[in-house]
């Protein structure tokens, strides 16, 4: 037990090269449509390639009601990852903060290898795009942004593998180096007035799936000759990357926010009153002032990643693919045998416990999945074995679900998951008030109602067990459910990047058609 215990927890470490790693295969398979763009061809792009023109109503007021916040953004260690199972990442965890504050649960949007992330946002399916995004005016035909959380310099990065490393624009001109960015990079839109200004540059157009730190990766490894970077970003990936080699700033003090949809004026002034507390600076951008709460969260991604350095280890690169928590492997096998989803008891975990074997709560619920020993025949010891307590806490919800399994299986988990954390009584009195209400008890939406309802002195005064603090069984399914839709993203990532792996090595065997 022991021994396997040990083992996941070595992988568990590890799994943040899944970023960097997917999108480092998924260039490699998209290496036939990269393309070597002359510089009277990348003139002739003058705005974004977007598909979704028009973006739909949904403003502080639509997000309110539904109760979460949906954040685009790419999965890397400085936007967003998993530790140990649990989400981190600098842009995570300030957009986490203004969810906090607007009582808004949230939702992790990752934008995959084909996905466009303006098309994600103006087509609804997130809110706001968190990414590091530089404020440009090809962008703001697009989108509105914020007010700007952070001033970066743009720099050039050379591969200590290419041929020469270039100190000044003037002697990048002409060189024959090509440089290489997303499209829908502001890095690509100040490129191309370096050109305009009469610089010879030539720009290697990458997938839009490779963000900046696989682009950095790429460089290290000598598979690029040079890309473009801001200077935070390339600060932190030094640390722990080998072969980069800073070259010239082509870009100073620009600004950094978050991109929303142009007609959400109620959610921009809400954002800008937010990040006005965090972050101010005056009109010549110098010495800027940052929150003690911004300035942890910059000391933590930026400037002090040790525990992002040793999850680098390239020993490691093959141990991590989809790699959600330590404790994958054993949550697999009990899921497996009781036709359960893994990845929803993971979730139920990382809300539990936050895989912290050793939790207990001040009701007395101990180990990883918060197991009331009451209501098990374990001794009270064993339930911090980690085994056992996944198996007891499994078991549990596998009698929830069969309780509700009339319903469909949307409704039969948020009623379960509910069930778990507020218990059967109080779930039986919301049901009952919704019946009272001439609604149907099987929809979640009216049961999570009538548990804020339970909440209420006049309602629950009448109820058999009395009142329940609906908002936590409420809270409690909306962010197991984010963190799980979060989780089949990540997965699904690591797929793509197994069949990647597996195309590529067809390919280097002739095996391929």
């Amino acid at each position: 037990m022991k021994a396997i215990l040990h083992e996941n927890l070595v992988k568990g470490r590890v799994y943040l090269l899944l970023s960097l790693f997917l999108t480092s295969f998924l260039f490699a398979v998209s290496c036939s449509v990269e393309e070597n763009v002359e510089n009277e061809e990348v003139e002739d792009e003058a705005s974004l390639p977007v598909s979704v023109l028009e973006p739909v109503q949904r403003d502080l007021a639509e997000i309110k009601e539904s109760g979460v916040l949906r954040m685009i953004t790419y999965y890397s260690s400085n936007t967003y990852f998993l530790n140990q199972g649990i989400e981190v990442g600098f842009e995570y965890e300030l957009v986490k903060e203004f969810a906090r504050e607007n009582d808004l649960a949230l939702e992790v949007v990752i934008v995959g290898a084909d996905e466009n992330p303006f098309d994600l946002l103006n087509s609804g399916q997130g809110d706001l795009i968190a990414a590091n995004y530089t404020i440009t005016p090809e962008r703001r035909d697009i989108v509105r942004f914020t007010r700007p959380y952070n001033l970066v310099d743009q720099m050039l990065v050379f591969s200590s593998q290419a041929p020469e490393q270039p100190q000044t624009l003037e002697e990048l001109s002409g060189s024959g180096i090509s440089v290489s960015v997303r499209r829908n990079s502001s890095y690509f839109s100040r490129l191309q007035d370096l050109i305009d200004e009469g610089y010879e540059i030539d720009i290697n157009i990458m997938p839009d799936a490779i963000d900046t730190e696989a682009a950095l990766m790429q460089v290290g490894e000598g598979e690029l000759m040079a890309t473009v970077a801001d200077d935070n970003m390339f600060d932190a990936a030094n640390r722990y990357m080998d072969g980069l080699f800073p070259g010239p700033k082509i870009a100073e003090r620009d600004t950094i926010a978050w991109a929303i949809r142009q007609n959400a004026p109620d959610l921009e002034s809400t954002m800008n009153r937010f990040l006005y507390k965090h972050f101010r600076f005056t009109d010549d951008r110098e010495n800027p002032r940052r929150s003690t709460f911004l300035n942890i969260l910059r000391k933590r991604y930026f400037e002090e990643s040790r525990q992002i350095a040793e999850f680098y280890n390239p020993e490691w690169q093959y141990q991590t693919i989809g790699i959600i928590s330590p404790y994958d492997d054993i949550v697999k096998s009990v899921a497996d045998s009781l036709n359960l989803d893994w990845l929803m008891l993971t979730a139920m975990i990382a809300q539990e416990s936050s895989f912290n074997p050793n939790s207990k709560s001040w009701a007395g619920a101990v180990g990883l999945m918060q197991v009331i020993p009451r209501f098990v025949e374990t001794e009270y010891e064993q339930l911090y074995d980690p085994v056992t307590n996944i198996k007891e806490g499994a078991r549990i919800i596998k009698e929830h679900l069969s309780h509700y399994s009339y319903m469909d299986s949307t409704n039969q988990w948020q009623m379960a998951l509910a069930t778990y954390n507020v218990g059967q009584g109080h779930m039986a009195d919301a049901r009952r008030l919704v019946i009272d209400q001439n609604k149907n008890p099987n929809e979640w939406e009216n049961v999570s109602g009538a548990l804020l309802m339970l909440m209420q002195r006049r309602y629950y005064q009448e109820a058999r067990y009395g009142f329940a603090r609906g908002i936590e069984p409420v809270q409690y399914v909306k962010e197991i459910m984010n963190r799980y839709r979060t989780y089949e993203a990540i997965i699904a990532l690591a797929e793509n990047q197994q069949r990647g792996s597996i195309s590529n090595a067809m390919i280097s065997t002739g095996l391929s058609n």
